[in-house]
């Protein structure tokens, strides 16, 4: 199945149902569009709804949904800027917990747009340590 070999290293961290859905959907994608980045866009964008970027891992979030504006716009003709598979929509409480977690210095003076970003790069700093580079 391409989807199980075309799997990201942050996704075979991640749990099972995280790694079922990014491959139904990628192999749907392929199906439909062909392999390529639009079909990787589209699975991670269905991992996205379900799931955010922690660290090197995806975990459940607390709801469904979009989890910034480029997932809530959808399509290729509307882009916005994306959260790297942080869930921008979460309350701040949570967006405190997740930096917590990944140990943000500062994060107890961050405004929301700003717990966003550093918690992007923690998740960048963890998936580069991981991956080795």
């Amino acid at each position: 199945m391409p989807g199980r070999e075309d799997l990201p290293s942050t996704l075979r961290r991640s749990p099972d149902k995280a790694q079922r859905t990014w491959e139904k959907t990628h192999d749907s994608a392929v199906e439909t569009y062909g392999e390529g980045e639009r079909s990787h866009r589209t699975a991670f964008a269905a991992v996205k709804h379900q799931f955010e970027k922690v660290g090197d891992h995806w975990e459940p979030k607390d709801h469904k949904g979009p989890s910034d504006q480029q997932a809530a716009g959808g399509g290729p003709e509307r882009r916005a800027p994306t959260a790297g598979g942080v869930d921008a929509n979460a309350t701040k409480d949570h967006l405190m917990s997740v930096a917590r977690k990944l140990d943000v210095p500062g994060r107890s003076s961050m405004t929301k747009p700003e717990l966003v970003t550093a918690i992007e790069k923690a998740n960048d700093r963890a998936t580069r340590k991981a991956r080795g580079d």
